[in-house]
């Protein structure tokens, strides 16, 4: 099989077998392309070597790529070389061993538990968006939701009585992730006599709406939370994902274990998921050095 051909199968693999979102693949394909080009062996699919591999991001470092940038093709050479080792096509890894070059991991920002509370204390729930807003900032926070996945849910997707929504995630993989009591009520309170004022005449399954009655936006979510981070007085750099942050490390703290938190955030690799476990300790470094009386 030909370098070309082992490339058209793992986008197929990608696609088909791991449910990838066409812009994910369409990215890991071009870091590929790119790597191949620099082997000269697009054509003849000669053995891939560790050396090859360290080589190619020294140089792609030396024109002036981010570390970032670096890791994020290596991690595309990397499931590439897994691909080709699972089908036998490679009798070892030889990319197993061999680390990005000078990426600095940076932490997610989170919010306390006491900020959590605030914010969403913030909205006027005497107003039909005021409701809305107060629902869908719970929701984020009780499900750890992406923007995209919140703009995305419709009314058949939420199941107050059994108290879970299903979302769908990147490459359309359906999960469902399990609603709190007061992301329940809030719901309800929206879904009762916020949502009929907001939807006017129009007929939408579309869960959140904007004032004009239609599905709301990913901007318009990162509006509504910026809007209310300022109001709750939190001075921090906040957007909708921080929300999700929160759960994810709230979680963590409260004792859930890693392979689960991974299935409530739709993550496809548990090392997606293992940076919440450095907020943890973090924080956790953070309280020692605070209270133990011989830091």
């Amino acid at each position: 099989m030909t370098r070309h051909q082992q490339l058209d199968a793992f986008s197929q693999h990608l696609v088909v077998e791991k449910g990838l979102a066409a812009n994910t693949v369409s990215a890991y394909m071009a870091d590929l392309q790119r790597f191949c080009d620099y082997e000269a062996v697009a054509d003849v699919a000669s053995p891939l070597h560790r050396e090859d591999i360290i080589s190619y991001l020294f140089t792609r470092r030396q024109e002036g790529i981010t570390a970032r940038s670096t890791a994020r093709e290596l991690s595309a050479i990397k499931a590439f070389c897994r691909f080709l080792n699972e089908r036998g096509e490679l009798y070892t890894d030889p990319s197993e061993q061999v680390q990005a070059p000078g990426l600095s991991q940076r932490l997610p920002s989170v919010l306390t538990h006491e900020e959590v509370e605030v914010l969403l204390q913030a909205p006027d729930t005497t107003t039909a968006a005021g409701k809305r807003d107060a629902a869908l900032l719970e929701v984020m926070y009780a499900t750890g939701l992406r923007a995209s996945e919140l703009v995305g849910l419709r009314l058949p997707d939420i199941d107050l009585a059994g108290g879970y929504v299903k979302a769908r995630g990147k490459g359309g993989k359906e999960r469902f992730v399990p609603l709190g009591e007061l992301a329940v009520l809030q719901l309800d309170d929206y879904l009762m006599s916020g949502r009929p004022q907001l939807l006017k005449q129009r007929q939408t399954v579309d869960l959140f709406l904007n004032r004009s009655g239609r599905a709301m936006s990913r901007q318009s979510v990162w509006k509504i939370v910026k809007k209310y981070v300022q109001w709750a007085g939190i001075d921090k750099p906040i957007s909708p994902h921080t929300l999700r942050h929160s759960f994810a490390t709230h979680l963590l703290e409260g004792g859930a274990d890693l392979r689960s938190l991974q299935q409530l955030l739709g993550h496809a690799d548990v090392a997606t998921t293992q940076i919440y476990t450095h907020i943890v300790q973090q924080r956790l470094r953070a309280v020692y050095h605070t209270y133990h009386p011989r830091p």
